[in-house]
């Protein structure tokens, strides 16, 4: 029998690795931050506002571990312009980087994901990881054709 497996890789940035597993998997905070997002759809923009309402940390924490996953590439921070009452306002909007949904999706359960985002992350983990592979036989002086051999054969398979 083949047992099912869940795709649990993460490719890390080797300098910040250590600093980026302590702020996830360090405070629950951080993980409940990733949870959210998945809950609500990874794609979706994540607002300080909705995650006070929702998880059950001060406003304080919140904002220390936006600041922390922003600073550390899980995730990327931007402003929307709103328009309230007649007046503009500018809120912070914060979104998973592709570092983050590669947490998000080691973090989450299989159905909690949508199929085109299981699509979205499987292409762009696939990229990485031929990016990598290209980047190592080179230094190591494998020819690429036969890597693109191996691939034909594992796909045709």
């Amino acid at each position: 029998m083949i047992e099912k497996l869940h795709p649990y890789v993460v490719f890390l940035p080797q300098e910040k690795k250590d600093k980026i597993l302590s702020a996830i998997f360090g405070s629950k905070a951080g993980v409940d931050v990733l949870r959210f997002s998945v809950k609500q759809g990874i794609a979706k923009n994540i607002y300080q506002k909705d995650l006070v309402k929702k998880l059950n940390y001060s406003n304080k924490t919140i904002i220390e571990n936006l600041k922390s996953l922003t600073s550390l590439g899980v995730l990327n921070e931007s402003m929307e312009k709103n328009d309230k009452d007649g007046r503009i306002i500018w809120i912070k909007t914060y979104q998973l980087t592709n570092l983050g949904r590669w947490f998000a999706l080691l973090i989450a359960e299989e159905e909690e994901i949508t199929e085109a985002e299981k699509t979205e992350i499987l292409q762009s983990l696939f990229r990485t990881y031929v990016k990598q592979v290209k980047r190592l036989a080179e230094e190591i002086g494998i020819n690429k054709k036969m890597l693109e051999e191996t691939f034909r054969e594992e796909m045709k398979k």
